[in-house]
């Protein structure tokens, strides 16, 4: 595992108020369950259930986001990352993928792909962050990435919530 968090580096450019974010299927600290795991590492590429709470007034949308900074990339690598999501959704079931603009991942899927650390890398961290924000739409291309996403939703976040599941390739 490397040694930085993105995240706690973004807040150092600007303060976020906090949302909280739980799940039912995965926790803090914890290995990810197989099912969330790639189907190489014996899952099935099922997406987590997720809550979250404590939105701010002003919030119009939502964004979310599964990133792996301990990939052996020098980039990272996402797992997932949709936005456009409807103010009124909070949650959304084990499997599914919340209302919204899902961009493609890593892997050019539009959802949910799983775990699979590469062998020899150790442990990786999977950031599942949900962001509020002060708009309804934020009109990425038809073709954004999810670095475009992040670069976009962080002038428009309001709160954030994170939760940090790992995985061991070992």
């Amino acid at each position: 595992m490397f040694s930085h968090d993105p995240y706690a580096e973004l807040a150092t450019l600007r303060d976020f108020a906090p949302l909280t974010l739980t799940s039912t299927d995965i926790s803090h600290d914890q290995p990810l369950p197989k099912a969330q795991w790639g189907a190489a590492g014996g899952g099935s590429d099922t997406s987590p259930q997720l809550s979250w709470s404590g939105a701010p007034e002003g919030t119009k949308s939502f964004a979310l986001s599964c990133f792996d900074p301990d990939a052996p990339t020098g980039s990272g690598f996402w797992h997932w990352a949709v936005h456009d999501i409807p103010a009124d959704v909070t949650s959304f079931p084990t499997g599914e993928t919340p209302a919204g603009i899902t961009l493609p991942n890593e892997m050019a899927i539009r959802g949910f792909i799983g775990a699979g650390p590469p062998p020899g890398t150790g442990v990786h961290r999977y950031f599942f962050v949900v962001d509020a924000l002060d708009v309804e739409h934020l009109d990425l291309p038809e073709n954004a990435t999810p670095a475009i996403l992040g670069f976009n939703r962080h002038f428009h976040s309001l709160a954030r919530g994170i939760l940090v599941p790992t995985a061991t390739s070992d």
